[in-house]
């Protein structure tokens, strides 16, 4: 099992002045460590779930990966996940390409049909029901697709999205891998298995079992190969820690026994760069779980 890190919050030691050279630290560091993913949130402002109030630090995420991306050489960066609504497909494509191509190869896609309103009123940014979100996401993972087909620069006539061409100069360096995030049994499962190379997941390893089976049937209806697909979690059941490094490894197990290929883990606030040198250790006690 492999060890990503995700971070979702900016309050750094220091201020303001001191987020540029704290996050330069924890590419360093998770570089150093052995990890083999990094990525930040892709929101405007903060969100509940972390326990912070919607005025806290957040920063734009690929503004923050590009940066990232001439701190590292190694390890592929990503957000987790964008969301569907706050950029064009067409220039979210572009946009993941330039950071390909800048990172030599490094970046993923991670996409989601996004979902905190407040964020979205509070920017003028549309937030349309449910329903349509997801039928945003369908087609802009199939844009993506189609302007990373150098054999294909014509037009898409979709629903929400018309473009007259997908020229996409240059290609990038390795075709971003696509992770879906979220575990919804009906539209996001099923989008996984008919569009994307990876997954991510939370819960309880019988709860990841079960949509891990879900996701199999998907697989078999659409006719994908369900051992293509990465099958990836975030760490949020147990939340690790520190002093509970071992703990949270031998907790890994049961997920690796189901096929999880990697965990994402959620460093503490005020450093992060020294938490992920604390955490360290617990690389190559993951990739002994297989």
């Amino acid at each position: 099992m492999e060890l990503g890190f995700h971070i979702p919050i900016f309050d750094i030691d220091g201020g303001t002045t001191a987020i540029a050279g704290e996050l330069a630290r924890v590419g360093a560091a998770a570089e150093a460590s052995g990890a083999t993913w990094l990525s930040f949130m892709d929101h405007y402002f903060q969100i509940e779930p972390t326990g912070l109030p919607a005025e806290a630090n957040m920063l734009e995420g690929y503004t923050t990966l590009g940066f990232l991306a001439a701190h590292t050489s190694t390890i592929d960066i990503g957000l987790l996940v964008t969301g569907v609504t706050y950029r064009h497909p067409g220039l979210l494509a572009k946009i993941v390409t330039t950071l390909d191509v800048l990172s030599g190869g490094r970046a993923a896609l991670g996409l989601g049909a996004a979902w905190f309103e407040r964020e979205h009123r509070g920017l003028g940014v549309p937030f349309p029901p449910v329903a349509e979100r997801f039928e945003r996401l369908e087609e802009t993972l199939r844009i993506c697709g189609q302007m990373w087909d150098p054999a294909n620069n014509g037009p898409f006539d979709g629903k929400h999205y018309q473009l007259a061409e997908t020229i996409c100069s240059p290609q990038p360096i390795n075709r971003p891998k696509v992770m879906i995030g979220g575990g919804g049994e009906r539209k996001t499962l099923r989008l996984v298995a008919q569009y994307a190379d990876a997954c991510n997941l939370f819960g309880t390893p019988q709860e990841v079992e079960h949509k891990l089976d879900v996701l199999r049937r998907h697989c078999d209806e659409v006719g994908r190969d369900y051992d293509e697909i990465r099958k990836t979690i975030m760490a949020n059941s147990p939340r690790p820690a520190l002093d509970t490094r071992d703990e949270f490894v031998r907790a890994m197990a049961d997920y690796a026994k189901l096929g999880v290929q990697a965990v994402m883990v959620i460093p503490t606030t005020g450093s992060p760069a020294a938490w992920i040198d604390g955490f360290a250790p617990a690389v190559p006690q993951l990739a002994e779980l297989g």
